[in-house]
């Protein structure tokens, strides 16, 4: 149930802010928006305001604004509310303002995230148990929150990460533990489970864990300026990794396979919603990151598709022709849809697989 919560909320979000930059710049320029709809019909909820419906939709795998003059099969009547009676630049303008949304949002939600969340500090001389997962080695062997641990094979430990850089590269082998609960000491061996870790060329590494974290001493929170500045910068982090993961994959230097579809994001979100709001919502920076550089590939039908046929009539002087623009979104169409059965293909591999 939450991951179906988690699942609308955040593809909801994503979606809605994105067709609302849209369907604002639209409104702005004087274009007649005909539908504004938030997900793919059958439509549960339709109301009509002025010349726009508003819908929402049954399929919450996307939404879309629909305006006047703006399909290719349309006979244009020259009227000014017309999408191809605007300006390149207006129209320009109407196209980006979806991926412009979205690059905001991020920005907003990693603001968030940094200045609400805070900072975790962690105790550099011991190592306390945060969490411990279900069904992990780490509580089958008896270790709770709270617990220290002080030792492995005997030597003593007091870095986080050395203790998982060990614990990661022994892989099924029996590590013998030592550690503090309330007034005991319990020593005791844990044989590591194999957990998978995705690789860039597609296949999977596997490292040693035993299912727990660190638990933080206490969180600091930054100032409204410094979680802005941070937060900038992180998002254009992302953004520049996200555009060099599509180098890579276009270049066959990564592979495809790594790139997560609905399932992906629906489990996902699942996941990062039972950790916290702050995960869930850096799963949405991740998220509106890459639906914002997704739309702005020169794939017709999608909106730098869109900005490409602009480009054309710039330097052409006039609009690419109705048959053209027809044939290039039908095979942008095939392409999109050829990707989302190949996407959804990896999600159902990695359920069945456990990854």
């Amino acid at each position: 149930m939450l991951t179906a919560f988690a699942f609308i909320f955040v593809l909801g979000i994503l979606i809605f802010i994105h067709e609302l930059g849209h369907f604002l710049v639209a409104k702005k320029v004087g274009i007649k928006v005909h539908k504004f709809s938030l997900g793919f019909p059958p439509d549960i909820i339709s109301k009509k305001v002025g010349d726009t419906t508003y819908c929402i939709g049954l399929i919450p795998l996307g939404g879309y604004v629909k305006m006047a003059g703006e399909d290719p099969n349309e006979v244009a009547t020259g009227d000014a509310g017309e999408f191809s009676s605007k300006t390149i630049g207006q129209r320009t303008a109407v196209i980006l303002a979806g991926p412009f949304m979205n690059y905001l949002l991020a920005i907003v939600l990693m603001i968030g995230v940094l200045y609400f969340g805070g900072r975790a500090i962690f105790d550099p001389d011991r190592i306390v148990v945060g969490s411990v997962s279900d069904d992990g080695p780490a509580i089958k062997a008896g270790l709770k929150p709270n617990d220290i641990i002080i030792a492995v094979d005997g030597q003593p430990v007091k870095s986080f990460d050395s203790l998982r850089s060990l614990i990661s590269s022994r892989v099924e082998e029996s590590i013998e533990f030592t550690w503090v609960s309330g007034s005991d000491t319990i020593s005791k061996p844990i044989v590591t489970m194999a957990h998978p870790v995705p690789k860039p060329e597609g296949n999977y590494d596997t490292i040693g864990v035993i299912g727990f974290t660190q638990k933080p001493l206490r969180f600091e929170r930054p100032s409204l300026s410094s979680a802005a500045v941070d937060g900038f910068i992180t998002v254009h982090v992302i953004v520049r990794e996200t555009f060099s993961f599509v180098k890579k994959v276009v270049t066959g230097k990564a592979s495809a396979k790594m790139i997560g579809g609905p399932l992906f994001i629906a489990q996902q979100s699942g996941k990062e919603a039972e950790k916290g709001a702050s995960n869930l919502f850096f799963f949405m920076v991740l998220l509106s990151v890459n639906l914002a550089v997704l739309n702005i590939m020169p794939i017709p039908i999608l909106d730098g598709g869109h900005l490409v046929f602009l480009l054309i009539e710039k330097f052409k002087g006039s609009p690419v022709s109705i048959k053209a623009r027809t044939i290039a979104q039908q095979a942008g169409l095939v392409l999109l849809l050829t990707l989302i059965i190949f996407v959804t293909y990896n999600d159902i591999l990695r359920v069945i697989r456990g990854f």
